[in-house]
């Protein structure tokens, strides 16, 4: 499956992140991060957090930007005739944020011990056993396990197995393996390989044989292909950005080229092959429009042709077969997603033949092409569908998923003459379980490949509530259905709304772990993320943000009214851009929660739009608007920025995660957003002395490792 086409399915965020595990594009970390430790092989992505960025991104597929803020300034230091320039002020702040930090994390230390071990325990419970995705051509199988890649034979029952690569013995220790292509001819094979620290990748070619040896090694690559056997197409990032590619070949005149160039910064490029190996495409995308260019596999040498100029507001993406291209497109009326075709040699859009259409208020999440059929995974009103299209007899089967599953996962399908499609089911409570549709058959078939204990005790409701303006916004919530007294329980609830992009609920060891101990589990569909379909992301961004918050305040209440604990005992997670809802919902309704757990949270929205020379920042203008030549735009903005609408009042506790080398979020605006909320809560105390007041703890952790919402298994189970 083709990672640029879940990132583009996913709001086409391409400031991303980096692969996600087999083929897809995670979104991340909008709620958690603790995740199992998983090989990424044979995906277009590896976005094992986002990464859900990044994310092609399997990459994390979205923009996080985010400042906060830090601490305050002792009243008792004397003035200083100095001058405090932003590097000083920055290291100031993080000095005095991080001797909080040592002060107040030993008296969680007995909690973090055993919520360590618990975590533990049920990560080797649901991950022991667990076989890691295999990529079969022909009679060999490659697959990755614990930082090695290996070969076996497909009829080998004993176990043998040749190492073709190792992180360690490469001196890339401190790497994980994203994404791995194998050439046509299997004589070389090209893998990304990343580190917890960096946005950017490294592509290692081997040349295979008894003795596999590195051919080459090339920086910063975010996404390649193999044209052919020997003629390895590329992309760079710098900066967040990726607009150049490459060509680079293995013949006995080797040599690279430059190959194509963006030149507009609000596009993203990223290059997949189609699922017959005809064509490479090379697809230009910003978050509303797409443009792509097809390299005849036959001729790899020629200049790409142009499928359809870029034309503003319509999306599309680009698969093969019979001569024909199918094309994945927001062309048309309704703007939602639509399965067209047209001929290779006439495929502008004017040529384009409606073969399936999207449902009103259907997400599409992914779709898989094969010889002669296709799969459309889509979610309507919080369920999970398999659509199944023959192109043959013209017929569409449509399969209801079980009903417990709220996230999926295809696993890769390099032959794309099976008959068989694979993917996983999972939700936030439930651990992957593996599932196969058969074209043949039209039946749905559950893998038993081990033995995973069934979550029996967990009792999963979907409601709706009503927005200000009416609008029915989906809720998901999750409790342990021994649970008694309910409205004493406490509540985590958990928002995104942003880019387009899905609240991440695959399985998290850490939520199985409140739903035993007690916890309810409420995950709110707010506008501007992409549950609904591609209209539900344009009715929560721009001069639209602020429906967002009204969802999010709407879904709290109704769960508060039905009897799901009550605000005292109720706390709000977000990450990354999902914090510019639960900073504004502090602002406008501290009373609803009485804690806030942020994750790289975006809080200050309208400084980082002002400042262009940041990386993201004229790309982000199709989410967040433009204040800069808007002046509308400008006071929209400012009315729902967290940071600017913090005042003195009583705030819920708020514990923060941020991370030194994140690039989307300056940690500067993220230590400042803390020092103003902190001051502003501790004026409140001042000016409201009464008995029994109540101070919130705001407590900021920085990482030194990892970058924004990625971490490995150690770094976010101590997390």
């Amino acid at each position: 499956s083709c990672v640029g086409l879940r990132n583009l399915l996913q709001g086409l965020n391409f400031s991303v992140k980096y692969y996600s595990s087999i083929n897809h594009l995670q979104a991340t970390c909008p709620c958690s991060k603790i995740k199992a430790k998983k090989c990424h092989i044979l995906n277009c992505s590896g976005c094992t957090g986002t990464r859900r960025t990044a994310p092609p991104e399997s990459i994390l597929p979205w923009r996080f930007f985010s400042c906060k803020e830090g601490t305050r300034i002792s009243s008792k230091r004397k003035p200083s005739t100095s001058v405090v320039t932003p590097e000083l002020l920055h290291k100031n702040l993080l000095k005095s944020e991080q001797e909080n930090w040592n002060d107040i994390s030993p008296i969680y230390k007995p909690l973090t011990k055993r919520i360590k071990e618990k975590l533990e325990e049920l990560h080797n419970k649901y991950t022991f056993n667990s076989e890691s995705p295999r990529m079969r051509f022909g009679e060999n199988v490659y697959f990755e396990e614990n930082g090695c890649i290996f070969l076996s034979k497909a009829d080998d029952d004993e176990g043998n197995v040749d190492i073709l690569f190792s992180t360690d013995d490469l001196g890339f220790s401190d790497a994980f393996i994203q994404r791995i292509r194998i050439s046509p001819d299997q004589r070389y094979m090209a893998i990304s390989l990343k580190s917890e620290s960096s946005e950017e990748a490294t592509c290692v070619i081997m040349k295979l044989g008894h003795f596999p040896v590195v051919e080459k090694v090339i920086p910063s690559v975010f996404s390649f292909e193999w044209a052919t056997s020997d003629v390895l197409y590329y992309t760079t990032q710098k900066n967040l950005k990726c607009q150049n590619v490459f060509m680079t070949t293995f013949t006995n005149q080797k040599h690279t080229k430059l190959v194509y160039t963006e030149q507009d910064a609000r596009f993203f490029v990223d290059i997949y092959l189609t699922k017959d190996r005809r064509f490479l495409t090379i697809n230009s995308n910003s978050k509303t429009t797409s443009e792509v260019w097809l390299v005849d596999c036959r001729n790899p040498f020629e200049l790409p042709a142009l499928v359809q100029a870029r034309t503003k507001g319509v999306i599309y993406h680009i698969e093969h077969r019979n001569d024909e291209l199918y094309i994945l497109t927001t062309y048309g009326e309704p703007a939602e997603y639509k399965l067209m075709k047209a001929p290779v040699a006439s495929s502008s859009k004017e040529n384009w033949q409606l073969v399936y259409a999207l449902e009103k208020k259907t997400k599409l999440v992914d779709f898989e092409m094969f010889s002669d059929d296709c799969i459309m995974f889509l979610k309507n009103a919080g369920h999970l569908y398999l659509n199944a299209i023959s192109f043959v007899s013209h017929s569409v089967q449509s399969i209801k998923l079980p009903t417990w599953a709220c996230e999926f996962e295809l696993e890769s399908h390099p032959e794309h003459t099976t008959s068989t499609c694979y993917f996983q089911l999972s939700s936030p409570v439930h651990p992957p379980k593996r599932f196969a549709y058969s074209f043949k058959e039209n039946n749905l078939i559950e893998q038993a490949v081990q033995e995973v204990p069934i979550i029996t005790n967990c009792h999963t409701t979907r409601l709706l509530a009503k927005s200000k303006d009416e609008t029915s916004v989906p809720i998901t919530v999750f409790h342990n259905m021994n649970s008694k007294e309910l409205h004493r329980k406490p509540l985590l609830v958990h928002v995104y709304g942003a880019y387009g992009i899905d609240l991440n609920m695959s399985f998290k060891e850490e939520k199985l772990m409140l739903i035993e101990e007690g916890w309810i589990l409420a995950y709110c569909h707010v506008r501007g993320g992409g549950e609904l379909g591609l209209c539900w992301h344009k009715d929560g961004c721009q001069h639209n943000k602020l429906k967002g918050l009204h969802d999010l305040k709407a879904c709290i209440m109704l769960l508060h009214e039905l009897g799901f604990s009550q605000p005292k005992h109720t706390a709000l997670a977000a990450a990354s851009a999902g914090g510019v809802l639960a900073g504004a919902l502090c602002n406008t309704d501290p009373g609803l929660v009485r804690a806030m757990v942020l994750q790289a949270p975006f809080v200050d929205v309208l400084n980082t739009m002002m400042k262009t020379h940041l990386p993201l920042t004229i790309e982000e203008q199709e989410e967040w608007g433009n204040p800069l030549e808007d002046e509308k735009c400008m006071k929209y903005i400012k009315s729902y920025c967290p940071y600017q609408n913090i005042k003195p009042q009583r705030y819920p506790s708020v514990f923060i995660t941020a991370y030194e080398n994140d690039q989307r979020i300056p940690l500067t605006g993220v230590l400042q957003y803390v020092q103003k909320l902190r001051k502003a809560a501790l004026d409140h105390a001042s000016r409201t002395s009464k008995k029994g007041n109540w101070i919130p703890n705001i407590i900021l952790d920085v990482q030194a490792n990892g970058s924004h919402c990625d971490s490995s298994w150690e770094h976010s189970v101590s997390e």
